[in-house]
C-alpha cells in the first residue's frame, strides 16, 4: 500500500504552512504529500510551496470535491493507490492522518475518521448539523454511520474516482459514501481526535445555509442515481512480479491543475 496525503486548501495562509510541515514530518515519503491550492490569493500556493511540497493550482476557486478529486487524479498518476485527506486549517492533526493510513490493511477499504465533537468543544451548530447530516445518510444508505462530515479520510484512490461522483463542494464528501455503500466498498470507521481552535481563531468557508442546502439536493439525486444506475467497481487488478520498486517520477515544484 502506497499512501499519499492531500491536503485541500482555499486562503488558509495564516495555518497551511505548519499544517505541511508538522504532516511531512510524519509520512515516510515526504515527497508524497500534495496540497491542492483552490484559488487562493491570499499566498497560500507560495508558502506551502516554501513548506516543501508539490502545490497543484486551481486558477479559481472552485471548491472542495473539485480539489480533493484533482489531488487524487494527481496520486493516481504517481502511483498510489490510498489517499489520506486533512484540512488545511489545523483541524486534523497530521498524527491522526498517518494513523489512519496504516489503521485498515486492506487499500480497497473507505476509511473514515470519526470525531468525538463534544469532547472536542466544536459549536454547537457543527454538532447540530452532523447529527442530521449522520441521521439521514444512515437512513439513505441502510448502515449507520457515525460521523459524515469529517474531512479526515483514507480513500482508495481508484475505486474512488470511478464511484463517478459529481459534486465539486463539500457535498463530495457525503456523495463518496453513497456511492461506495451502493457499489459495495468496504466502510471503516475510526475514531480520532480533532482540534477546535477558540472561536475568534476559526477558520471555515461552510456556509451554514447554502452549504447544506446543496448536500441535501447531492444526497437526493445520488440516491435516485445510483438506484437507477448502479455503479461496478472494477476488479482490483492482479499483483505484479515481485521486482525492485521503482522511483516515482521527480515533480516539478508547482503544477497547474487547470485542465483537470
Amino acid at each position: 500500500m502506497r499512501p499519499c496525503a492531500i491536503i485541500p486548501a482555499y486562503q488558509a495562509a495564516r495555518t497551511i504552512a505548519e499544517v505541511v510541515r508538522a504532516t511531512r514530518a510524519l509520512w515516510p515519503d515526504p515527497s508524497a504529500v500534495f496540497v491542492i491550492d483552490d484559488g487562493s490569493t491570499d499566498g497560500t500556493a507560495d508558502l506551502a510551496r516554501a513548506a516543501g511540497v508539490t502545490v497543484l493550482s486551481h486558477p479559481n476557486n472552485r471548491g472542495k470535491g473539485a480539489a480533493l478529486r484533482t489531488g487524487m487524479m494527481h496520486a493516481l498518476r504517481r502511483g498510489f493507490d490510498v489517499a489520506v485527506t486533512l484540512d488545511a486549517d489545523a483541524q486534523h492533526p497530521p498524527a491522526e492522518a498517518h494513523r489512519i493510513a496504516f489503521v485498515d490493511p486492506d487499500p480497497r477499504a473507505l476509511v473514515l475518521g470519526v470525531r468525538d465533537l463534544v469532547k472536542a468543544g466544536a459549536p454547537r451548530a457543527n454538532q447540530m448539523s452532523n447529527r442530521i447530516s449522520n441521521f439521514f445518510l444512515s437512513l439513505f444508505s441502510g448502515r449507520p454511520l457515525a460521523d459524515t462530515q469529517c474531512g479526515l479520510r483514507r480513500y482508495p484512490i481508484q475505486t474512488t474516482l470511478s464511484l463517478g461522483a459529481r459534486d465539486d463542494g463539500y457535498a463530495f464528501e457525503a456523495e463518496i459514501i453513497l456511492r461506495a455503500i451502493a457499489a459495495g466498498v468496504r466502510v471503516v470507521e475510526v475514531p480520532m481526535d480533532v482540534v477546535y481552535p477558540p472561536e475568534h481563531e476559526r477558520i471555515t468557508h461552510f456556509h451554514s445555509v447554502r452549504d447544506p442546502a446543496r448536500i441535501v439536493f447531492r444526497v437526493v439525486t445520488t440516491i435516485a442515481e445510483s438506484r437507477l444506475a448502479p455503479v461496478t467497481i472494477p476488479p482490483a487488478p492482479p499483483p505484479a512480479p515481485s521486482a525492485k520498486p521503482s522511483r516515482p517520477p521527480r515533480e516539478t515544484p508547482l503544477e497547474s491543475a487547470q485542465e483537470l
